[in-house]
């Protein structure tokens, strides 16, 4: 199972694409609404692979060597539950979201947005990627994004590929 976080096209984009390889996608939506296309929403809503979670934000990331959970909080009653996933996409906002990263190793740079390795979706930690807003600080446009984000998700294809993980 993996996580998307976002409610925008990019982050509806990756979510769909990213059902052809997991076996659920949990769309992490902060809102109660989503503000990608109706076609894309209407694609998503409708996808039995895809799981949406509204008024929801990651306070932590859970696992030692990889990722193995996220620690969850609905933002208007404040419970906190935790989700099992295997790994997780970021797609949100003009500025990075990265908070959540702070003690996490993922090196970020000095306006807190994710150092990738060349141009790949990857990050300084192995099967961990990002693409979009939380990655592009000199674009930090939907285009742009979404291109990241294919790469970011063909990167991580491979990765699980190359792992036995169909």
């Amino acid at each position: 199972e993996l996580a998307v976080v976002g409610g925008g096209d990019t982050a509806l984009e990756e979510a769909s694409y990213l059902t052809k390889f997991a076996s659920k996608v949990h769309l992490l939506v902060r809102r109660d609404e989503l503000r990608a296309s109706k076609a894309m929403q209407a694609r998503v809503i409708h996808n039995p692979k895809m799981q949406i979670h509204w008024h929801t934000v990651v306070k932590d990331v859970l696992g030692a060597d990889r990722i193995e959970a996220l620690l969850l909080q609905n933002v208007r009653s404040s419970a906190t539950s935790t989700l099992p996933v295997r790994g997780l996409f970021v797609a949100i906002g003009h500025s990075p979201a990265t908070g959540f990263l702070a003690d996490s190793g993922v090196e970020l740079d000095s306006k807190g947005y994710v150092m990738l390795r060349t141009r790949s979706g990857a990050t300084n930690i192995e099967g961990v990627f990002a693409a979009g807003d939380v990655a592009d600080s000199s674009y930090r446009q939907a285009v742009s994004a979404a291109g990241m984000g294919c790469i970011a998700a063909l990167d991580a294809e491979r990765w699980l590929a190359a792992r036995g993980v169909h």
